[in-house]
Order: C-alpha cells, then structure tokens, then sequence
C-alpha cells in the first residue's frame, strides 16, 4: 500500500503544468488584421463586382461593325440659294483606313507618345494609373488624369469630356469591355480612325487629306510623328495654327519611338520635320459672317436633331463677292465696313460683317451697335407724315433750340423756308429738330421700334439726328419695310433643311407682312428717299435706275452709312473702326454710298427697272378743306333758320299755306343747261342755304373763331341716324 501511496504521489508531481493561454493581441494588431480580412473582402466582392458590370457591359456593347459606322458630332452641309455648297461644318472623318493598310510607323507613334503598355495592359494600365499618382503626390498637384487608348476609345464613342469621378470609372469598365470583345489590333484601328486631331478632322486620313493633302496610307515618319502630337492639344500643336509648336511636339514624339525602340537613333536623327509641306490653309471668306448668323437659327428650328444635315440658304454668292468686292474697294485704310443685303420677302441675299474674317470673325452686320447719324431721320419723317405732313408741306429752316439744344447744320447755313422733300434731301437737322418736338420724341422712337429697331432707344431731342445705337441688320430691316410700301420684314437665311438622302425636315413659310403705316406714309417717305439720291445728299448711290435711300454720318466722322433700295433689293452700308475713333473724309454720302452703288450695280442687273408708287392718296381727313373734315357732311345735321324753324337740307321743304309733299315723291333734277323746271319756291333763300352748308365758301381755319359781342353763335343740332 505505501508503494501505490507513493507511486501515486510520484505520479501527480510528474504530470506537466497546464499551457499558459496567450495574451490578446494589442490593439492596432487587432486593427490591421480586421483591416486586412475586411479589405480582402470587399476587394473580393469588389472585383466580382466589376466582373459582372464588365461582362454585362460587354454584352451590351455594339458589334465591331456599327462601331465603325458611328460618328462623333453632327455633320453640316451649307448650299446657297442656287445650291452651290458653301461649306462643310462639323466632323470630318476622311476614308476608313484598315489595320493592314495604316503606315506602321503611324501605329508606333501613336502607341509610343500615348500608351506605350497598350500591347500588354487589359485596357486600363496599373502601373501608369500607379505612377501617376505617385507625381502627384510627389509634385503636391492634383491627380494627373492618366488614359489609355482603350480608354481614350471608350470616351470618343460613348461619354462625354467631363473629369469626374464618375465618368472615369465608367470609362474604365467601358475599357475593360473593350479589351474583353475586341483584339489590340481591332481597337488601334477603330482608335485611330476615330480619334479627333483638331481643325473638324476625326481619324488620321482626314487628318492627313487636312494638313498634307494626302492619304493617310502615304504618311511620313515625320508626317505620323505631327500628326501624333496632335492628339494631346489638338488646337495649341496644329501646323496650320502654330508651326513651331508642332514642330517641338512632334520631336518629342520621335524621342518616345526611340526609347521604345521603334525608330533607331539614327532615325530620329536624320528626320527632317522642317521639310514637311503642308497643305494651304482653306480661305475663310465673308460668307463665314452669314453662316456665323444663319446656323445658330438652327437651334431654334430643329433643336432635337443631331442627324446630318443639308441647310439651303438664301444666299446668292454672285451677289456676295460683289458685296465683298465693294466693301473692299471702297473702305478707307484701317477701317471696317459692314453690308447686309436683303430681297423683297426678307431673304438676305448677301453679308458682309468686317473686311477679313479670318482676321477678326466679328460680325459688324449683326453684332456691332453704332450711331447711325442723318440715317435714323427716316422714323422722324415717317412719323410726320403720317401725323399729317406731305412731302410739298412748307418748313423753316432756321437756328432753334429745344429744350436747351441747339442743332446746327452741316455747313452751319439755314435755308429759311423750304419744303419737307428739300429739307430731307440736303439732311437738314434743324427741320428735324422741329418735326421730332412737333411729334413727339416718344412718337418717334415708337416708330423706330415699329420698323424693327431692337436696341435701346433714347428720347432726348438730339435723338432725331441719330444718337441711338443701333445695329445695321435691323436698319436695312426698317428701309425693306419702306420698300415693302410699309409691310414688315423679318430677314431670314434658311430657306430649308433636309437630310443628306432629301427628306425635308424644315421649309421656310412665306407670310404677308403686318402694315406698319398706311400706304400713303410709305409713299411719302418713298419720294423723300428718292429725292434724296437724285438731288441730294446720297447722289453717289445712283446707278441708272430709280433709288431710294439716305446717307447717315455721325459725328466727328465716326460711321458713315447708306441704306436705300431699287428693283426690289434694300441694301444698308457701313464703315467705320472698331475703336470708334475719327475716320478723316469719311461721310455717308461718300464710300458708303460707292460701295452700296457697286454692289447694287450688280444685284440688280438681271430685274427689271421698277419705279416707285410715290402717288401720295391721302385720307379723306386731309383732302377735305372745309368744315365737312371737322363736322361731317350738311346732311347729318339740321339747321335753325331765321324764325327758329329746324331745317333738315337733306328733306324737302314745304311752303306756308301748300299742302306737304308726300316722302315718295321725286324731286326732279335739273335740266340740261343749268335750267332748273317750275315747282315750289325754296323754303330758304340761296345765301342761306349757301351759307349753312358752305357751298362756295373758301375752306375754314379749323382752329375757334372769336364771336363778336352781342351775337349769338349759330345752333347747329345734329341730326339723328337711322338704326
């Protein structure tokens, strides 16, 4: 027993203690560990993620062939009038070149200067994302946007230009889908025919046919080493706009083949890239100035379509290289000049917004707002004539002042007394002065506004002499309308749009123009105009058929103008500079008025000569002399006679003591000769009636007669009217 006592006792003391348990791990173990499984797990779930939105938008993705059909931008063809075409805006995208047939070395300088991992990466490049995250943080900038040409593709054909954060990662997964359905080779070549270089070009021919008139299967190591460059800032690197600039970007192309050894150094040495000739720059002529006005109306016409489309203009490009040609030979040196051209229905048959466009694509036919001086006196006129004024009506000219204005005449004389027609012929300021107070300055700005004026107008009283700026479309728009005998006019450049197969999306209406004064104003202001040319200040605007117009200069020779119209044609020049500085000589009635005679020469060479309804067919309220315009006619009243008894002229009258006269019988009329028959004596004498009605007496002074003292003024009751 003590044996088993101790046998037990030995065991127990030779049994091993039990393991220590492990101290927890500290807390920012802890922490990195759960970092570590929480990130494999959302980076797992992340990438199953991204490979179902990458198979789904792989699937989603249109085939190798409409990828190669879609376009980039909306395509427009512009025709003048006779449907010539003017010009091709938009994208241009040349011939489709295949893989097997684009110059190697336009591959290699593509792929080295933009994405020299593109034949190994999976359409987004880690390592070029990686570094270029490690330069910003290194340089302290923001993130570098780092794209591959599959990426660059993705964001040609389906998104936008934005740099968010968003857009950038559905650029990636568009990529990887690229990449997933497509080989390198199928994405190089839907790249670089696609891709845009600047200029309107998307693909290397049209980039090739743009800047070196050829082919892009026939490029040059220097000539793909240009073109390469382009991508980057199509616009700052362009050959055509910045030589030079193109000439050290391309460089740094030829460097980037060379270090991934796809030219040799000697290669890149021996290129001459100053031996390259490159195509001569397309002329941008005037007509940019009416496109520039026209194609923007297309917002508003069609605003949803992105379709190509062809625009028909109205206009006639004979007519536009003689304004061109007017403008040109007539404008004084450093000096502008503006001509816009309309037809009778408003169509603008010729623009003309600055001397040259590629200089300065200003459009001083559209946009530049200018005093127009002595020309803005046709609202003056019109509102006079058509406040009772004729063109014979006597005036005075003479030294007034308004409201403490004084306007003086050009030469600084005064006439005296002249007729309107005179005294608008020779511009006189004085008579316009007085016709604008009489009136109303307010009627006159009104008038301006009816006739088109859209800017701001003042009613100060030197507002008559033309203190207001305007825009030189909205004055010939106002001129048009005189022609039109008073009709508005709305100028129009499109006259309609079609697809390029000919179906009609647009089609100009034609609408009659609402009167903006009567007949009988038109034709007033239609002989003022014309005197104006034939004997007064605009007599270097006639070209042997009838003109109507008026010369406009301001002060200081500052603008000179001339607006008129002949055979249907109204046509408005003028010139002056930009800086609104003097020009020395220059008067509306001198260039102006030659430049709108050379251009007018022509545009109306093949209408016939047409002559003006000056006929002036007044209202009855200015060609009745006497009482009638301010009373009526005698038989809408009854008269007292001496012994108080109500006469009615209009009814027969009775004699005292003889029966009445039946209403039904005829009054005879008299007899050939003068000889009146027998019947009942008058019921008042001649000299009475004579005086009631006031037959033969000469016309009245409409103004309140004075009644002498102690005579009563005579009863006049009107007479009722028949309902």
């Amino acid at each position: 027993m003590p044996r088993k006592d101790n046998l037990r006792r030995g065991s127990r003391r030779s049994s091993p203690p039990p393991p220590p348990r492990k101290a927890p791990p500290e807390g920012w173990r802890l922490w990195l560990r759960r970092l570590v499984v929480w990130g494999a797990g959302f980076a797992l779930l992340g990438t199953i993620f991204l490979g179902v939105a990458v198979a789904v938008t792989a699937r989603s993705l249109p085939g190798y062939t409409a990828l190669k059909s879609s376009q980039v931008g909306q395509t427009i063809v512009v025709r003048a009038a006779d449907g010539t075409e003017i010009v091709t805006l938009g994208p241009s995208y040349g011939h489709w070149i295949p893989s097997s047939q684009i110059p190697q070395v336009m591959k290699d300088a593509m792929i080295s200067i933009e994405d020299r991992r593109f034949r190994s990466h999976i359409g987004v490049d880690p390592l070029g994302l990686a570094r270029a995250v490690f330069v910003s943080v290194r340089d302290r900038e923001g993130a570098r946007a780092t794209s591959t040409i599959t990426q660059q593709l993705a964001r040609n054909i389906f998104l936008n230009n934005s740099r968010s954060f968003t857009r950038k990662v559905r650029e990636g997964v568009l990529a990887l889908a690229l990449e997933s359905k497509f080989s390198k080779d199928q994405i190089l070549e839907l790249y670089l025919n696609k891709v845009y270089f600047g200029g309107g070009a998307y693909g290397i021919d049209s980039a090739s046919r743009k800047f070196f008139s050829h082919p892009a299967t026939r490029l040059s190591l220097e000539e793909a080493a240009i073109i390469a460059g382009l991508v980057k800032a199509p616009s700052r690197f362009s050959p055509t706009a910045d030589a030079r600039a193109a000439v050290r970007r391309a460089n740094v192309v030829l460097s980037a083949m060379q270090a991934n050894g796809k030219i040799s150094p000697g290669d890149a040495r021996s290129a001459d890239l100053s031996a390259v000739r490159l195509a001569p720059e397309e002329r941008q002529d005037s007509v940019r100035y009416f496109t520039d006005w026209a194609l923007p109306q297309l917002d508003i016409l069609l605003p949803d379509n992105i379709e190509p489309i062809e625009v028909w203009t109205t206009l006639d490009l004979g007519m536009q290289r003689a304004a061109t040609a007017a403008i040109s030979a007539n404008v004084p040196s450093n000096t502008q000049g503006a001509l816009v051209s309309l037809d009778r229905d408003g169509a603008v048959l010729a623009m003309v917004g600055g001397t040259d466009y590629v200089n300065s694509n200003y459009n001083r036919a559209t946009q530049a707002v200018r005093q127009p001086g002595s020309a803005w006196k046709l609202f003056v006129y019109l509102a006079a004539l058509e406040a009772g004024y004729t063109p014979g009506d006597r005036v005075v000219d003479e030294r007034v002042t308004i409201d403490g204005w004084t306007p003086r005449n050009s030469g600084g004389s005064y006439a005296g007394e002249i007729d309107v027609r005179t005294a608008f012929a020779y511009s006189k300021n004085t008579v316009a002065a007085q016709l604008g107070n009489e009136v109303g300055f307010g009627t006159v700005a009104a008038m301006a506004r009816r006739f088109g004026i859209t800017t701001p107008i003042n009613t100060l009283p030197s507002m008559v002499l033309g203190t207001s700026d305007v825009r030189v479309i909205d004055m010939v728009r106002a001129f048009a309308s005189v022609s039109a005998r008073g009709a508005a006019i709305e100028p129009y450049g499109i006259k309609k749009v079609t697809t390029l197969e000919g179906e009609s999306l647009y089609q100009h209406a034609p609408r009659g123009g609402q009167g903006l004064v009567p007949g009988y104003v038109a034709a007033g202001i239609t002989d003022l105009l014309q005197t104006a040319v034939n004997i007064g200040t605009g007599r270097a605007a006639q070209i042997g058929r009838p003109v109507a117009g008026k010369t406009g200069t301001t002060s200081s020779n500052k603008d000179g103008w001339f607006l008129g119209f002949s055979s249907g044609i109204t046509t408005g020049v003028w010139m002056g500079r930009d800086d609104a500085r003097a020009v020395p000589g220059l008067q509306g009635g001198t260039a102006p008025a030659r430049a709108f005679a050379a251009y007018m020469r022509y545009a109306t060479a093949r209408r016939p000569v047409e002559q003006f309804d000056t006929e002036l067919k007044l209202p009855e309220w200015q060609l009745e002399p006497d009482e009638e315009a301010y009373y009526g006619a005698p038989d809408d009243y009854l008269y007292v006679d001496e012994q108080g008894n109500l006469i009615d002229p209009g009814q027969p009258q009775e004699l005292p003591g003889e029966p009445p006269i039946p209403r039904d019988t005829e009054i005879e009329e008299p007899a050939p000769g003068g000889l009146v028959p027998a019947g009942p004596p008058q019921a008042a004498g001649d000299d009475f009636l004579d005086q009631a009605t006031g037959r033969g007496a000469p016309p009245p002074d409409p103004r309140p007669r004075p009644v002498p003292p102690g005579q009563r003024p005579p009863l006049v009751v009107p007479a009722p009217r028949p309902t």
